[in-house]
């Protein structure tokens, strides 16, 4: 069984740029991301991560495990991060090409608003992972919105222009749903970006200049900051991390 990064190690290879201002909400995920996670892989260490062609973030978290990443597109294949010391899989992930009960944890990060069969995927994800075993998932909650502040909405896209261009085919998800998409209810949950942190977030895919950018993130740092350091797993927050066991 291999161990998870401590909470330290992970954030500090965000692979976001500019992690407390522009890469700010991807801290808040990849925190959300470490509550969730068990603290050890269990069996062999073996981890999929379907969908995570362009992060690498199972490597980051299980630096030790042995990694399978699984992307639908053949090119990220040879585009892999740096750090993500993974076999690169190109494949479907309602047609997973592995064995039954292969896996200790798969991993689905902001994965399932993007596929339209989300029950098949969910069920291949189970299919694949051990008994005892995890899968990890980060999600948009179903409210989610951008900008999450009217008052940015002339400098922002809209927000359709950034579901196609991120390739969603939904918003989000209730917890329901998702429970319903598992069988389940999971494990552990974690939601993240809240009211005072979600202005960083608008801030960062609007169209203002790093100039201006700067600007804002600096006068709203303050509350922005507070509102992360006391989020907890519990908070109300525009994106949620689950873990389910097997």
């Amino acid at each position: 069984m291999i161990k998870k990064a401590t909470l330290g190690q992970f954030l500090s290879r965000n692979p976001y740029p500019n992690g407390l201002t522009d890469g700010l909400f991807y801290r808040e995920k990849m925190r959300a991301i470490h509550r969730v996670a068990p603290a050890e892989t269990g069996g062999a260490g073996r981890v999929l991560e379907i969908g995570g062609g362009r992060s690498g973030l199972a490597s980051i978290l299980y630096p030790k495990a042995e990694i399978v990443t699984l992307d639908i597109d053949p090119e990220l294949g040879d585009h892999q991060p740096s750090w993500a010391r993974s076999t690169f899989i190109c494949g479907d992930a309602c047609s997973l090409p592995m064995d039954d009960d292969s896996f200790d944890i798969v991993t689905m990060f902001d994965v399932l608003e993007h596929i339209e069969d989300d029950r098949r995927a969910a069920q291949e994800a189970l299919r694949v992972v051990r008994p005892g075993g995890y899968v990890l998932i980060s999600t948009p909650e179903v409210n989610w919105h951008y900008p999450y502040f009217s008052v940015m909405k002339r400098h922002c896209p809209h927000e359709s222009e950034l579901m196609r261009e991120w390739g969603h085919v939904r918003r989000g998800y209730r917890d329901p749903e998702l429970a319903a998409l598992f069988e389940r209810r999971p494990e552990k949950r974690a939601t993240f970006i809240n009211a005072a942190t979600a202005f960083f977030h608008d801030v960062s895919f609007s169209r203002l200049g790093r100039r201006r950018r700067k600007v804002l993130y600096a006068l709203a740092a303050p509350v922005t900051f507070l509102g992360y350091l006391m989020h907890r797993p519990s908070t109300r927050g525009t994106e949620t991390a689950f873990a389910w066991r097997k």
